[in-house]
């Protein structure tokens, strides 16, 4: 059952769930360094996104009702499209600060847990709608999934503000990655339940 309010993307709704993580990430301390001008943000963060999560699009995408929030979730087994991501990174990004988000990728990947594990690489909600339980929910869906499977929840944290929700609902901090001129990402883990 669905938790009030969230729905699984379908693909019709994949645009509309694509682009309130394009919102929701406009003022994100990592994507905005990489992708500090902001028509360059806006050119590059839809397929970003896409290639970063679409492999969950299947069985791991929610929504809350109209389209403000989305969970980019992937299930055990689903990866990222890499080469896609990485194309876009050494095409898009400064070349000043392309080898340290490479490496800080890099990073991000190794503080996976080795067995199966839901992974959420993009959760966000438009400004216009924060703090409306919106995030909240869209966690507590995904969590539930997660606990009948009794498999543990990962996750970056590329914004502090967002460190006390993913707190609030198990999750606890691995370690800090910062490279260079990086902001730092916060990699965290909620055991299996």
């Amino acid at each position: 059952m669905l938790s009030p309010g969230v729905k699984p993307v379908t693909p019709a709704d994949e645009s509309a769930a694509v682009d309130a993580i394009m919102l929701a990430f406009a003022a994100d301390p990592m994507a905005r360094w990489c992708w500090p001008v902001p028509h360059q943000y806006v050119a590059i963060m839809p397929d970003f996104t896409r290639a970063f999560a679409s492999a969950g699009f299947a069985r791991g995408a929610f929504y809350t009702e109209g389209h403000v929030g989305a969970a980019l979730w992937l299930p055990p087994g689903a990866e990222p499209n890499e080469a896609a991501m990485g194309e876009m990174m050494e095409r898009t990004i400064a070349a000043s600060r392309r080898g340290e988000a490479m490496a800080v990728m890099e990073q991000m990947a190794s503080h996976h847990p080795a067995g199966p594990h839901w992974y959420l690489p993009l959760i966000g909600v438009d400004p216009a709608h924060q703090g409306k339980g919106h995030g909240d929910a869209l966690m507590r869906h995904a969590l539930a999934i997660c606990d009948r499977e009794h498999l543990p929840a990962y996750l970056e944290s590329t914004n502090p503000r967002n460190i006390s929700l993913y707190k609030r609902h198990g999750f606890v901090e691995i370690t800090a990655i910062q490279l260079g001129s990086s902001p730092t990402v916060v990699p965290m883990l909620r055991a299996a339940r």
